[in-house]
């Protein structure tokens, strides 16, 4: 789950922070790095959580409406195609859902107005009241309502927002990467597979693990190499006035740049200055993108930029 696109932003987040704190440990960097990043696949669960619980609380609505003092026809018989939701259901009996959920005691419980409100968004959604009256659903419909759920209310909610940066303040950033995860979680799912579907792991691979590490460590320990480099290519520029955050994406391009030599040039350029986009200030991506292009054309003339082409790479 957690791809290299989420590593470079944790690792300029961690950069960040490093420098803006007296101490300098980069052992701490690190533990900071993979706590964050364990913060990220809470919040995988987290959100996923969600559908339980707005179905659960849906549930509670239908109950409460049937034993009211003079229930109406209606009450007594509901439309029940959203709670009885297949996706929902599998997903509530999933080992692996259920396990992390306890392990790690993510819980919506302290928090029922955020429920209650994304129930009432979703049910005056006009796709919700499509899906409630088609003649006929199956599991591919249940899961493209729980899809649209998910990008349309979930990911739109300001209540959510605040909700989830008061659970956390590793969270409120991750919020939209995080869903599309969902999203694609979703589009996996099989009915056949039962409690058993297999959940997005937290690193597709042990080489993403040692990417993380070895970026920040790079980034942290050839920082004056990279900060001469970065300095001499903006001497027409005053320091000072150069976004900190800029220097630091710029830091963290460079460690990427000259020490994974199988990673595209142009993949690392497009990745950190998108982050800058969204990072840093409005200008940014085109001032790094003009900064960082001028310091890989030095690199390559005096040969210390070294690239190996791979076949089937699919990293990014």
């Amino acid at each position: 789950m957690i791809n290299r696109i989420l590593i470079r932003i944790k690792i300029v987040q961690v950069l960040y922070s490093f420098y803006k704190n007296d101490e300098k440990s980069f052992t701490v960097a690190e533990k900071e790095l993979f706590h964050s990043i364990e913060k990220t696949y809470d919040l995988y669960f987290h959100l996923l959580q969600l559908a339980v619980e707005i179905t659960r609380f849906a549930n509670l609505r239908i109950d409460a409406r049937k034993n009211k003092l003079r229930p109406s026809p209606e009450d007594l018989n509901p439309n029940m195609r959203f709670v009885e939701n297949s996706f929902v259901e599998q997903l509530s009996t999933n080992k692996q859902f259920t396990k992390y959920l306890t392990e790690r005691g993510l819980s919506w419980s302290d928090y029922p107005e955020v429920i209650k409100r994304l129930y009432e968004q979703i049910t005056a959604s006009d796709f919700y009241a499509e899906y409630m009256n088609a003649p006929f659903v199956d599991y591919e419909v249940d899961k493209n309502l729980w899809k649209k759920i998910y990008k349309k209310i979930i990911l739109q909610s300001e209540e959510l927002d605040s909700s989830l940066e008061e659970q956390n303040i590793y969270w409120i950033n991750d919020i939209e990467l995080v869903v599309s995860f969902i999203i694609k979680t979703i589009k996996k799912f099989q009915l056949s597979a039962g409690a058993q579907q297999e959940l997005l792991p937290m690193f597709r691979d042990e080489e993403d693990v040692s990417f993380a590490a070895k970026l920040l460590k790079n980034a942290i320990s050839n920082c004056d190499e990279y900060r001469a480099l970065i300095d001499k290519h903006t001497k027409n520029w005053e320091l000072d006035r150069i976004a900190f955050m800029d220097i630091i994406i710029m830091q963290a391009a460079l460690a990427e740049l000259m020490e994974f030599p199988t990673i595209p040039v142009n993949v690392t350029l497009n990745e950190f200055i998108e982050i800058a986009k969204i990072y840093s200030t409005e200008k940014s991506g085109t001032f790094i993108n003009g900064i960082l292009d001028n310091i890989v054309g030095q690199l390559k003339k005096e040969n210390k930029l070294i690239k190996v082409v791979m076949f089937n790479e699919n990293k990014k």
